[in-house]
């Protein structure tokens, strides 16, 4: 798909010489760009979903499951 965006100088030339020193199209660079900033993004919005679920939930360990571990760990050493 083709689109026209408006960048600022300083940024239009840092990409192009990017792009260069990397032997890729100026198209290339920007797609490869786009897509790691919304998957980005995209981590951030699952993680912020995940905090919501959990928000209201205990996160202590019961004292069972607590005494268990320590004697598991105890035994190791």
């Amino acid at each position: 798909m083709k689109t026209t965006i408006s960048l600022p100088d300083e940024v239009f030339a840092s990409a192009d010489a990017l792009a260069n020193r990397l032997k890729v199209s100026r198209s290339a660079l920007y797609a490869a760009a786009v897509a790691e900033y919304v998957a980005k993004h995209s981590d951030a919005d699952v993680t912020a979903r995940l905090n919501a679920v959990y928000a209201d939930s205990p996160s202590g360990i019961d004292p069972g499951t607590r005494r268990a571990q320590a004697r598991s760990v105890a035994e190791d050493w």
